[in-house]
């Protein structure tokens, strides 16, 4: 794994229809990218994506699965204790009655404390209310979309969390 710099964030990458700076981009493997979210629905939810542009999971080949978990388990791994939580919520939507609103293979990951939802099933409808595409999103006082900049500034502090859980 390799983590994206921001040097270049003129580059761009897919996620479904959507360009994604390279300055929105934590890391990256050969087949799969870490992507600060738009509309983070607690603090440090990121999302993992195929790098190739695929609308559902079976449409992955083996690798492309295995690299995808993996990197997602990794990032998990790093960002519960970064943001002091004590699990995870790994979810993906495959497909839109599903609640799938990007046509592009992509599990969330959020570090969860306890309590930080009354009934802890309410996280799923936030995931879908949150809608990355802009076509469902809830603009609801406590989730704001967030600027450019605070995404970029998310992204570099994810990128030294990474790289320093590998010692490099």
């Amino acid at each position: 794994m390799r983590t994206s710099s921001s040097s270049s964030s003129a580059n761009a990458h897919r996620f479904g229809p959507i360009d994604i700076p390279d300055s929105q981009v934590f890391c990256e493997t050969p087949l799969s990218l870490g992507l600060v979210n738009l509309k983070p629905v607690v603090p440090g939810h990121v999302l993992i994506i195929s790098r190739r542009v695929v609308a559902r999971f079976a449409d992955l080949t083996p690798e492309e699965t295995t690299d995808l978990w993996s990197l997602a388990k990794r990032v998990g791994t790093c960002i519960e204790p970064h943001f002091g939580a004590t699990s995870l919520t790994y979810a993906i939507q495959d497909g839109p009655a599903a609640g799938q609103t990007v046509p592009h293979v992509h599990v969330h990951v959020l570090p969860r404390k306890p309590g930080d939802f009354e009934n802890n099933d309410e996280v799923y409808e936030r995931i879908e209310e949150s809608g990355e595409a802009g076509e469902r999103l809830d603009l609801d006082a406590e989730r704001v979309v967030r600027t450019a900049n605070e995404m970029a500034q998310e992204a570099r502090e994810l990128r030294a969390l990474l790289d320093a859980s590998r010692g490099t």
